[in-house]
């Protein structure tokens, strides 16, 4: 799971990627791809520590590549280094241009750059399947063969591969590819202190498919350097309910079909990350292969009502809302998991 943040230069990319990760992207621009993560705020995770206040806290954290794009084709230069991002956080200059029209042209302008990226890469791969003889195309690349003029006019048509309408099974045909716009893609646009509603605005104007947030990274990059305790000191004075930095974050997890289940004890409280609609043994896995190959039961109680019958497993169980659940069992976000193995 990877979210790579693209965006045209001066745009406040780095700085949002500094902000959420802490690591200074602004001081590596002689690298392609700068990477870090960012943990996912999270007011569950957060009681679960202060119940429990354990040796050790792991929240559940997001990926983050910032894209330095330089050179004549700079999307082909790193595409490679990109290719295992699942999804894209697009950053647009909100502050410096002076109406929502330049913002939108900003917008397109990269976005339109890789259209073009993704048309020269079908191209390509066209005019190389026309030279080969039938019997030495695999079926991988027939499948792909027949998907390839769909996409193609979708690209010419200046759309992104997100709106081509492609099946999960055929979005998995084309994995190969690398595809930047097949890539679902969170909009974020870095607006002015001084005029916070300018990303609603670009929303409702550009009314796009597209998730649209908005973050004043002057702001933010203020707040990052508070403790705790001055955050909520300046969060106040602001008028706001808590950093954008942390909305963005939880919205590039939630884009990504991404959710969170946790084990607890006075050793370690963690939050691990899986996909949505996993299965009791595969969330096992993201813990140990051992846990998955040995799956026996997971024990289960739901965040809800481990906090409603007052922070305790013991009241949960003499309740019955403790539950052992089986191989079928699909994972709920936030519940609170204990498997049981044997190797």
């Amino acid at each position: 799971m990877e979210m790579g943040i693209l965006g045209l230069p001066q745009s406040g990319k780095s700085t949002l990627f500094e902000i959420m990760t802490g690591v200074k992207s602004s001081q590596s621009h002689n690298e392609t791809v700068v990477r870090g993560q960012a943990s996912v705020p999270d007011d569950r995770f957060d009681k679960l520590v202060e119940i429990y206040k354990p040796v050790k806290v792991a929240p559940a954290k997001v990926p983050f590549s910032d894209v330095h794009a330089v050179g004549e084709h700079p999307w082909e230069a790193i595409r490679q280094n990109l290719s295992g991002a699942d999804g894209i956080l697009h950053v647009i200059d909100g502050f410096s241009l002076p109406d929502i029209s330049l913002a939108l042209d900003a917008y397109r302008k990269l976005e339109d750059e890789l259209v073009l990226s993704d048309l020269l890469i079908i191209e390509k791969k066209l005019e190389r399947l026309t030279k080969m003889s039938k019997k030495a195309i695999s079926p991988q690349e027939t499948a792909q063969n027949d998907l390839l003029p769909k996409l193609k006019d979708c690209l010419e048509a200046g759309k992104p591969l997100r709106t081509a309408g492609l099946t999960t099974a055929e979005v998995f045909t084309l994995r190969s590819f690398s595809f930047w716009t097949i890539k679902p893609e969170l909009i974020v646009v870095n607006v002015a202190e001084d005029n916070l509603s300018f990303a609603e605005a670009f929303a409702v104007e550009a009314n796009l498919p597209e998730p649209v947030m908005g973050i004043c990274c002057k702001i933010e990059a203020e707040l990052a350097g508070l403790d705790a305790a001055d955050q909520k000191e300046f969060l106040l004075s602001m008028g706001i309910a808590e950093p954008a930095f942390g909305r963005i974050i939880r919205g590039a997890f939630s884009l990504l079909g991404r959710m969170s289940f946790f084990t607890v004890g006075e050793d370690e409280v963690k939050a691990w990350v899986i996909p949505l609609e996993t299965k009791a043994p595969k969330a096992a896995g993201a813990i140990h292969n051992d846990f998955e190959r040995g799956f026996i039961k997971a024990e289960i109680m739901s965040y809800d009502d481990f906090i409603a019958h007052g922070g305790s497993q013991t009241q949960v169980k003499s309740a019955g809302r403790l539950r052992l659940e089986g191989k079928e069992y699909i994972v709920q976000d936030g519940d609170i998991i204990t498997f049981r193995f044997n190797v």
